[in-house]
């Protein structure tokens, strides 16, 4: 069935529920439902349709439920966790990864998904399809994954019997970051550890930001300088002094890179400079860097590493355990 944003005004379908067992509720982001129902916002469910839906040219498992708020429409998918979990792997890594890196993967997706889904008080969803979470885009069959997914399945990551928050990042630029320079609260099971990730594309990168483009993502007018004011132990961008004709504005790196957007700033291990007008910055890496690092991953399975030692080594003094015997 093919779903157009314009049609589901007009639907209002009730459906049979996924099938038995544990499920989840995904918020579905993308170019054209982009927004997060605020918290305070009354929104009212429209229907739910089942099937292989098609919407916005993306295919999505599961049930379909259509909510309608103040200002437009959100998309709820709801599927068995499993199904997600090969999605999600599907998404944030090559299909053609090693096994026991996919493994990796499939386990931490699924640890996230669990412990996102437990902590949530919003009743309608789990969870976001976007890197605000992690990345989820529909069906997307795969013999390699399926089989990862399935032989860890039901594989969940625990510290002292409690689920940990398993928080991941595409490339560390050889060493991962410290998450309270990053969340503002420290966790023992995750500290900075190095890391080989030169195969990553974000291993060595460069931006050029013209003046213009700070003043408009920090909402200042005339910026003369940016300076970096600090550092963090591991060396990352911690804060930037901005001059500008109001005096001078410190930002943290960490604001930055939403302000400006994640990929235009991939991470804030960087160096700065000024040319003509624009700031350059030479960095490596891409993502908050905190927690396991894919594509180091890769290189540890690659290397000969199982999975069960790559997790141990990125989130030390973790169990692997099944979450239906917690």
């Amino acid at each position: 069935m093919r779903i157009g944003s314009s049609v589901l005004l007009f639907m209002v379908l009730l459906c049979t529920p996924v099938a038995a067992g544990t499920t989840i509720k995904v918020l579905i982001l993308d170019d054209v439902f982009q927004s997060i129902p605020a918290r305070d916002e009354r929104i009212e469910r429209m229907g739910k349709l089942k099937g292989d839906l098609l919407v916005n040219g993306t295919h999505y498992p599961g049930d379909i439920e259509i909510w309608k708020g103040t200002n437009g429409l959100f998309l709820i998918n709801e599927l068995s966790l499993e199904e997600y979990i090969k999605n999600v792997v599907s998404a944030e890594v090559g299909a053609d990864w090693d096994m026991e890196a996919l493994k990796v993967q499939a386990v931490i997706s699924r640890t996230y998904a669990i412990f996102q889904k437990l902590q949530n008080s919003n009743p309608n969803y789990d969870i976001t399809s976007s890197v605000l979470h992690q990345v989820y885009k529909g069906a997307s069959d795969n013999a390699r994954i399926s089989y990862a997914v399935m032989d860890t399945e039901g594989e969940v990551l625990t510290y002292n019997g409690k689920l940990i928050e398993a928080f991941y990042h595409s490339t560390s630029g050889g060493m991962t970051e410290s998450a309270e320079e990053v969340f503002g609260k420290s966790y023992p099971y995750l500290k900075p550890v190095t890391g080989s990730c030169e195969t990553s594309p974000y291993w060595i990168w460069e931006r050029r930001i013209p003046v213009e483009e700070f003043e408009k993502a920090l909402n200042v007018m005339g910026i003369r300088d940016i300076r970096i004011s600090s550092y963090t132990a591991t060396k990352r961008v911690k804060t930037l002094d901005v001059v500008h004709s109001g005096g001078t504005t410190t930002v943290k790196t960490t604001d930055l890179r939403k302000l400006l957007g994640w990929s235009r700033l991939p991470s804030t291990n960087f160096s700065l400079s000024h040319d003509a007008g624009t700031f350059v910055l030479d960095g490596k890496g891409y993502g908050h860097g905190v927690g396991l690092c894919q594509w180091s991953a890769l290189e540890m399975a690659k290397s000969g590493m199982n999975y069960r030692d790559i997790l141990a080594y990125f989130y030390p003094g973790t169990v692997i355990q099944s979450y239906e015997n917690r």
